[in-house]
C-alpha cells in the first residue's frame, strides 16, 4: 500500500484490543469458494461460500473473522451448526456437535453485508461521466483487517489459502478480480455471472473484486497480460502506466529471480480518494486512485508523471515482496512497505536515470524518515502489533521511508550483487509463504558471507537516528587519520537519550581515496589516502547524520562544488537538521547554501526552496515573517526567471520539477509576478478548462487559491461545481480550503454542512483548510465531531481530527489535542501523541534558529 498522507493512521477508534495472531491455529483454510451478488443501488450485497479447511487438532469450535456481516446460516460438512458472532472481537465462532477429526472438512456460510461509502471492505466510488450522467463503481479494500467485511475469513496474513470467486454484475458492466474470468454467463434476469479462475495461495487482504461501467486496455509482456481498467472514456490516459509496467515486469522478474506467477496483471483506476492510501497491491489487480495511475497530458505536471511511475513501481514490487512472500504478522509490515519503497527508487534509478532518483532520495525520503525518527514519536521499524489500531499506526514514515533507507544502507554495505543474491535466495526459499525479518537477514548473510543482523538490529529493533561526529583529523605522509564518535541525533529531549548502533560508513578525501569502516562507541579511528577535504558518509548511503568539527566544515564549504551531488544534498540537509536540533549554529547551513550557485543542480535548488519554506513556516506570524518572505523571493525569484514559466522540449525532468516547486514557493510567499500570472491563467479557465500549461497547473492554482479574494473564491467555487472530470473536481474542492483569509476559510467550513460534495471530498476540504487555519479547523471539527466522523473513513478516526491542529503555534493547542484524545480508547491515542510531539519540536526549533535567522536577515537585507 502506498501512503497518501504523511502521518500514520489508526484503523478504528472503536475496536478493542486483539491479540497478535488471535485466531486459533487448530483450523486453517485451504480453499475458499465465494459467491457474491452486489446491489450497487441499494448499497448492499449478499454472499455465500464454502471453505475447505484443514483441522490440525480435534476441536469442537471453529473461529474465524467476520465484521459488519449479517450471518444467515453456517454449516460444517454440509450440516447446519450453531454460531455466534462477537462484534467486538470481529470473530465468528461455530460450535460443533462433536469434535471435528483431524483432516479435511468444509464449512459454509450465507450472509448479507453493506457496501461502504469509504474505502473499507466492498465500497462504492460515485462520479460523473463525461456526458454529465452519474455513475457508481464498486471496488474492495481489505488491507489490513477488512476482508472480514466482505466474507467470513481467516483474516490474518499467515492464513494463506486459495480463492475461487464468483460475482454477479449488471448487464453491460465489467467485473474483474485477481485472476482472469474463467467464464461469464448471462443469467435469466440479464445479469452476468463472472466465475474467476482459482488464485495461488495468498493472504486474505490481497483478494480483490471490482465492477462498473468500465473499459480495459492491455499490453503483453512475455506470457503476462498487463491491463489498465478505467471509467469509460479515459482508458487512453493509462498508456503511460501500461508502458512503464511493461518495462518494470521483466526488470522485477530478473531482480527477484522469480517470474511473476499470475497470468495477468491489471491496474485499476478509481475516480475517488481516500484519507488512508493512494494505491493497494492486490495480487494481479492493483487498485489505484486515478491521480496515481492516469496521465492526463492536459492537466498533469512532470512531477505527477514521475509519481505515476514510482507508485506503479511500488505496487508492482509488492507482487513479490508482500504478495508472493508475505510477512507472518503485522509486526513485520516493513518487509512489505520498506522494500517496495526501496524498489520504487531503485527501479527509477535504473530505468529513468535522468531523474537522479538515488540523489533525490537523499533529500526527500531520507529526510522524511529522520524527521519522524528524531522525535519522541519514533518507534522501531519492527514493532509489536497487538491491536487493530496499532496495525493502522504501522503505516507511517518509519515503516516506509526509514525502512527504505535502511535497506539501501544494507545494499551499499554488502554491495549490490551480494545483496541481490540474498534477495533471490529469500524469494526462492519462501515463495507462497510467510516470513519474519530474521529470515531475511539469514539469507542476506548467507549470500554476503558476513553477519547482517549485527548491523541491522540497531536500525530495526530500536527507534532513533545515529550521529557520527568528526572530533579531529590530521594528514601525515599522504594519509588522513580521522577520529569519529558515534552518538544520537534528536530534535527533542526524548530522542537524545543515548543509544548505540554499528554505523557502516564510507570515509573519503576529495581527490584522494576512500575506505569503509564501522563506527561504534565514543572513538573510532579511520585512515584514508589523501590530504584533501574529508568527506564522511560519502554517497550518503548510511542512515546517519554527520557533524563536522569547525576545520572540517570550513573545508566542506570551500570545496562544496567539488562534492558529488548526493553529498551536496546530504550536507545541506544535515546542516539544517543539526541546527534545528541544537548541535550547531544555523550559520553553517547558510554558509553551505551560499555555495548553491546559478548553475547548481535542480535538486539542490529544490532542497534550498524547501528549507526556506520551512523557515517561513516556523516564523509565520512573528516579526521575522515579512523580511523572511522578502528574502525568500529575492533568492528564488531569479532562479524561476532563469528557467521560465514555460517548459522546453529538451529540458531535464528535474527542471520541470523545480519549476513547480518555485512557482508554488514564490506564490505562497506573495511574489507579485507569480500572483499576476496565476490570476491571468485562472481567469481563462471559465472558457478553457486546460488554459493553464500542464507544467505549472497545480502550483498556479494553489497560488491563486492561497491569495484569493472573496471574488476569486467565488470563481473557484463556480469552477468546482461546473467541473465534471473527477480528478480535476477533487483538486478544485481542496483548493477551496487554501485561502489565507479567515472569512473565506469560514465559508469553506460551512460548505461541509451541505451535501455539495461527496464524503471523501469533504474530508479533503477540511484537511485543506487546516493548512492555513489549524486552530480554527481543529476547533470547528471538535465542535462538529459527529458530522466530521460521518464523512471520514474509519481508518482515519484516531488521527484525522487531531492532525488538523498540527500546524498550530497556539500554546493551548497541545492541551486541546490531549483533551480530545482522552475521549478515545487508550490504544487510539498514538496519533495525538505524535501531533503534540511535532508541535513541541517545531516550537523548540524556532527558538533555536531565531538568533541565526535574525543575523542572516540583517546581513542580507
Amino acid at each position: 500500500m502506498k501512503l497518501a498522507v504523511a502521518a500514520a493512521l489508526a484503523l478504528t477508534v472503536s475496536t478493542p484490543a486483539l491479540a497478535a495472531g488471535s485466531l486459533p491455529a487448530t483450523v486453517v483454510p485451504v480453499l475458499y469458494d465465494i459467491d457474491v451478488t452486489p446491489n450497487a443501488q441499494a448499497m448492499t450485497f449478499t454472499g455465500s461460500e464454502t471453505v475447505q479447511i484443514d483441522v490440525k487438532a480435534a476441536t469442537r469450535t471453529i473461529t474465524l473473522n467476520a465484521a459488519d456481516l449479517a450471518i444467515a446460516a453456517a454449516t460444517f460438512d454440509g450440516k447446519a451448526v450453531p454460531f455466534a458472532l462477537d462484534k467486538d472481537k470481529q470473530q465468528l465462532v461455530l460450535t460443533l456437535p462433536a469434535a471435528a477429526k483431524v483432516g479435511r472438512h468444509t464449512v459454509g456460510f450465507r450472509w448479507s453485508g453493506k457496501i461502504n461509502q469509504s474505502a473499507a471492505g466492498l465500497f462504492a466510488i460515485d462520479y460523473t461521466n463525461q456526458d454529465g450522467s452519474k455513475a457508481r463503481m464498486l471496488a474492495t479494500q481489505f488491507e489490513a483487517p477488512d476482508a472480514r467485511r466482505f466474507a467470513p475469513m481467516w483474516d490474518e496474513p499467515a492464513f494463506k489459502a486459495k480463492f475461487r470467486l464468483k460475482a454477479t454484475a449488471p448487464a453491460g458492466q465489467l467485473a474483474f478480480s485477481n485472476m482472469p474470468a474463467a467464464s461469464v454467463a448471462k443469467q435469466a434476469d440479464g445479469t452476468q455471472l463472472y466465475s474467476f479462475a482459482e488464485t495461488p495461495v495468498m493472504s486474505s487482504y490481497l483478494l480483490y473484486l471490482g465492477m462498473g461501467d468500465l473499459e480495459r486496455k492491455t499490453v503483453q509482456a512475455g506470457n503476462v497480460e498487463i491491463g489498465v481498467i478505467t471509467r469509460r472514456g479515459v482508458v487512453d490516459q493509462g498508456d503511460y502506466a501500461l508502458a512503464e509496467a511493461k518495462r518494470l515486469l521483466p526488470y522485477y522478474n530478473s531482480y527477484f529471480g522469480q517470474p511473476y506467477p499470475l497470468p495477468k496483471l491489471d491496474m485499476v483506476a478509481g475516480p475517488g480518494s481516500s484519507q488512508f492510501f493512494g494505491a493497494m497491491e492486490n495480487w494481479g489487480a492493483i487498485f489505484y486512485f486515478e491521480p496515481e495511475l492516469l496521465f492526463d497530458p492536459k492537466r498533469a505536471t512532470e512531477s505527477g508523471r514521475q509519481r505515476i511511475f514510482t507508485v506503479v513501481a511500488h505496487e508492482m514490487a509488492h507482487q513479490w515482496f508482500g504478495d508472493l512472500v508475505t510477512m507472518n504478522w503485522w509486526d513485520d509490515l516493513w518487509l512489505n512497505e520498506g522494500f517496495a519503497s526501496w524498489m520504487e527508487n531503485k527501479s527509477a534509478a535504473d530505468l529513468n536515470p535522468a531523474w537522479k532518483a538515488d540523489a533525490a532520495a537523499v533529500s526527500t525520503d531520507r529526510e522524511a524518515a529522520m524527521g519522524i525518527d528524531a522525535t519522541a514519536a519514533t518507534h522501531p521499524i519492527i514493532r509489536k502489533i497487538e491491536t487493530v489500531d496499532q496495525i493502522g499506526e504501522a503505516f507511517d514514515g518509519i515503516t516506509y521511508s526509514k525502512g527504505q533507507a535502511v535497506i539501501g544502507m544494507l545494499e551499499s554495505t554488502l554491495g549490490p550483487d551480494k545483496f541481490r543474491d540474498g534477495i533471490r535466495r529469500y524469494m526462492a526459499k519462501y515463495k507462497f509463504g510467510n516470513t519474519v525479518t530474521e529470515q531475511l537477514w539469514a539469507e542476506l548473510s548467507a549470500a554476503a558471507g558476513q553477519p547482517v543482523a549485527e548491523i541491522a538490529h540497531g536500525y530495526t529493533l530500536q527507534g532513533g537516528v545515529p550521529l557520527v561526529t568528526l572530533t579531529g583529523a590530521r594528514c601525515t605522509g599522504g594519509t588522513t587519520t580521522a577520529t569519529l564518535a558515534q552518538g544520537r541525533f534528536g530534535l527533542d529531549a526524548a530522542s537524545k537519550t543515548p543509544q548505540t548502533w554499528q554505523v557502516p560508513l564510507v570515509v573519503a578525501t576529495i581527490g584522494g581515496g576512500e575506505t569503509r569502516t564501522i563506527v561504534t562507541g565514543p572513538a573510532t579511528t579511520v585512515s584514508v589516502k589523501g590530504c584533501g577535504t574529508l568527506l564522511l558518509n560519502k554517497g550518503k548511503g548510511s542512515y546517519t547524520r554527520v557533524l563536522y568539527d569547525q576545520p572540517g566544515h570550513d573545508a566542506l564549504v570551500r570545496d562544496y562544488t567539488r562534492l558529488p551531488l548526493e553529498d551536496r544534498l546530504g550536507t545541506l540537509a544535515d546542516d539544517y537538521a543539526l541546527a534545528a536540533g541544537g548541535y550547531q549554529d544555523l550559520s553553517r547551513y547558510f554558509a553551505v547554501m551560499g555555495q548553491v550557485g546559478a548553475g547548481a543542480d535542480p535538486l539542490e535548488w529544490s532542497l534550498v526552496s524547501g528549507r526556506l519554506g520551512g523557515l517561513n513556516g516556523l516564523f509565520e506570524g512573528t516579526p521575522l515573517a515579512t523580511p523572511l518572505r522578502a528574502r525568500t523571493v529575492a533568492i528564488l525569484g531569479p532562479v524561476l526567471q532563469r528557467i521560465g514559466y514555460t517548459a522546453r522540449a529538451d529540458e531535464s525532468p528535474l527542471v520541470g520539477n523545480l519549476r513547480e516547486n518555485l512557482v508554488g514557493q514564490l506564490g505562497a510567499n506573495g511574489d507579485p509576478e507569480v500572483l499576476r500570472q496565476a490570476r491571468s491563467y485562472v481567469a481563462k479557465l471559465a472558457t478553457d478548462p486546460t488554459a493553464i500549461p500542464p507544467a505549472i497547473r497545480q502550483p498556479i492554482l494553489a497560488t491563486f487559491a492561497a491569495n484569493a479574494s472573496a471574488a476569486d473564491w467565488d470563481l473557484l467555487l463556480r469552477l468546482t461545481k461546473a467541473e465534471t472530470n473527477p480528478v480535476a473536481k477533487n483538486r478544485f474542492v481542496s483548493l477551496l480550503g487554501y485561502a489565507k483569509d479567515d472569512a473565506l476559510a469560514t465559508r469553506a467550513l460551512e460548505l461541509l454542512k451541505t451535501d455539495t460534495f461527496t464524503a471523501p471530498q469533504r474530508a479533503a476540504l477540511l484537511r485543506a483548510v487546516s493548512g492555513e487555519h489549524p486552530d480554527m479547523t481543529f476547533d470547528w471539527a471538535v465542535a462538529n465531531r459527529a458530522l466530521v466522523e460521518g464523512f471520514i473513513e474509519d481508518s482515519s478516526k484516531a488521527s484525522f481530527i487531531v492532525g488538523l491542529g498540527g500546524g498550530s503555534v497556539d500554546p493551548a493547542m497541545p492541551g486541546k489535542i490531549n483533551a480530545f484524545a482522552a475521549t478515545m480508547p487508550e490504544t487510539s491515542r498514538g496519533p495525538a501523541k505524535r501531533v503534540v510531539s511535532s508541535i513541541a519540536v517545531r516550537k523548540a526549533a524556532a527558538e533555536r534558529l531565531r538568533p541565526a535567522v535574525q543575523t542572516w536577515l540583517g546581513k542580507s537585507a
